[in-house]
């Protein structure tokens, strides 16, 4: 496996740990259903909260949180509505963002709770 993906996959783990601790509760991880895709569904209280992972080692360019552009918003919106469709759920939904920076320390980690809302264009 390349570094990238490893960096990657390790960072959804982080996160995924990170939720925990706050007493979310994980419902899948990178969940895929015909073209779309989540990194996370979790619920806190009766929120259904949809969290996109971004994770870079600490010499990156752009931060991990600026990577996910409107299109990428659009992206993870529909995924939302084809989960919600699929599990036939009535509850609100969150769009949350989890920025994480890898050092050799560990991770920095940044949660963006309602980062974006379901009407992007």
């Amino acid at each position: 496996m390349n570094n990238h993906l490893k960096i990657g996959r390790d960072g959804e783990e982080a996160a995924r740990a990170f939720l925990q601790k706050k007493g979310y509760r994980i419902l899948h991880s990178n969940w895929h259903f015909h073209h779309y895709e989540l990194d996370i569904v979790a619920s806190d209280d009766d929120m259904l909260v949809i969290v996109e992972v971004k994770t870079r080692a600490d010499d990156y360019l752009v931060a991990p949180d600026e990577a996910v552009d409107r299109k990428k918003m659009r992206r993870t919106i529909s995924a939302a509505d084809a989960y919600v469709r699929y599990f036939d759920l009535d509850m609100p939904v969150r769009f949350d963002i989890i920025s994480l920076v890898k050092s050799s320390e560990g991770y920095r980690i940044d949660h963006y709770e309602d980062a974006f809302l379901p009407g992007v264009k």
